[in-house]
């Protein structure tokens, strides 16, 4: 009987070892995005690429000497939602960084945890700014480097009047509230300024196409800068359509409509309309016909788009796997100093690089939709752009900057009063 004990002991407790070790040799990434509710027509593509960025990792032997392995949970896209599966990941499934969100109310709805317990997210998606956290790496674009040029475009198109029209949470109240500044900058007075929002998922968009039209009549050249979200798009393009509003009339340039989004959709009323991104699937270089190549190997589906969320997710995935390979270690302390200055392809033929505002460098491209759904680019940066944390045309913000080196180590430092207004952000 003692014998026996004796024995099951040994090969339980050799078991619970061989466990151990398997975890040992295991790095967790995880994967935090809605793959089910409103966002999920956005967000499922991202889920995707991040498996095959694992994949595509692995087959280069790991790192560190280990394999990585992903643990995919679904936030569904409920708000509160999202900070009881952060915590899961990191918690109990003990990952080593999070790739995931896309809203900033679903990015506001994490940053606590990150912060309390330490650890790492990278956010691909574009964003309001006036943000900078020790734990988070934004490789979506600031408003900098999206929605300002977008503008600078349109006025030299000839636009004078402007609708601001966007979902109502944080991410295009921010925006248009620096779009306002911006313009009114610019001179552009306040009666040609339109302002609108709609609750996620809206789709009764009749009356207040009604409305743009209306305000497109005023004898100005009109455009409307769209932050609406999700599958809410689609009833917005078809309602312009059915009330006739072409791109010629009043044109649309939309910041969070890609070529996924534009996969599911008829694209009839939407060609000619705008898009303003860091990537387009349509860009010519070898990185980018390589990165489609991998990615309709992985899907199993020619027909799969690629868009900038994917391309921004290639970028930071690739920045933490240099980080990690520097640091030597996966300790968030450890490889959060480290992501500052690596420097990694893009897809669009050069380098983005981490700044130690957290944010990267990406070039700017405005893209005209076209009936396959792809975008024909028609203008872009000459270079890339920094992103910047704290917009220079809100009075509260303008004289902020975010500095995560040593001895700063600020996210909101204070030029003119010398002060680190918070620890984080």
């Amino acid at each position: 009987m003692k014998k026996t004990l004796l024995a099951s002991s040994v090969l339980a407790a050799s078991l619970l070892s061989g466990m151990a070790l398997a975890a040992d040799d295991t790095i967790k990434v995880g994967v935090l995005h809605s793959l089910s509710g409103t966002m999920a027509i956005s967000e499922t593509t991202l889920k995707d690429t991040m498996l095959m960025l694992v994949d595509e990792q692995n087959k280069k032997g790991g790192l560190l000497g280990k394999q990585l392995e992903a643990v995919v949970v679904d936030p569904a896209s409920n708000w509160p939602l999202f900070a009881e599966k952060a915590r899961e990941l990191i918690s109990k499934e003990e990952v080593d960084a999070v790739f995931g969100a896309w809203t900033s109310v679903s990015r506001k709805s994490v940053l606590p945890v990150f912060e309390e317990l330490n650890s790492l997210l990278f956010y691909p998606v574009q964003y309001e700014g006036e943000e900078s956290s020790k734990n988070v790496f934004y490789t979506g674009a600031a408003p900098n480097q999206q929605a300002i040029p977008a503008v600078d475009y349109l006025m030299d198109q000839g636009v004078e009047r402007w609708v601001l029209a966007g979902t109502d949470y944080v991410y295009p109240r921010t925006t248009n509230k620096i779009l306002e500044a911006y313009l009114k900058d610019k001179g552009v007075a306040d009666a040609d300024i339109m302002i609108n929002y709609t609750p996620f998922g809206h789709s009764d968009w009749q009356s207040i196409v009604a409305d743009i039209s209306k305000f497109g009549s005023a004898g100005k050249k009109t455009a409307v800068v769209s932050t609406v979200n999700g599958d809410a798009n689609v009833p917005f393009y078809k309602e312009l359509g059915n009330q006739g509003i072409t791109a010629d009339e009043i044109p649309v340039v939309a910041f969070s409509v890609g070529e996924e989004e534009l996969s599911g959709m008829d694209t009839t009323p939407l060609v000619g309309h705008l898009a303003a991104w860091n990537y387009f699937m349509s860009d010519e270089s070898e990185v980018n016909d390589e990165f489609i190549e991998k990615w309709h190997a992985f899907i199993g589906n020619e027909d799969r788009v690629t868009n900038d969320p994917m391309e921004a997710h290639y970028i930071g995935f690739n920045m933490w796997v240099e980080a990690v390979k520097k640091a030597g270690t996966t300790d968030p302390e450890a490889v959060g100093e480290a992501m500052i200055g690596v420097a990694v392809p893009n897809l669009t033929g050069g380098y983005s690089t981490m700044m130690p505002n957290h944010h990267i460098t990406k070039p700017v491209l405005i893209g005209e939709i076209q009936d396959d759904g792809q975008f024909q680019t028609v203008w872009r940066t000459s270079g890339l752009v920094a992103g910047d944390a704290w917009s220079d045309f809100l009075p509260g913000s303008k004289d902020l900057i975010a500095d995560w080196r040593q001895p700063l180590a600020c996210g909101n430092y204070n030029v003119k009063t010398g002060k680190c207004s918070g620890q984080n952000y």
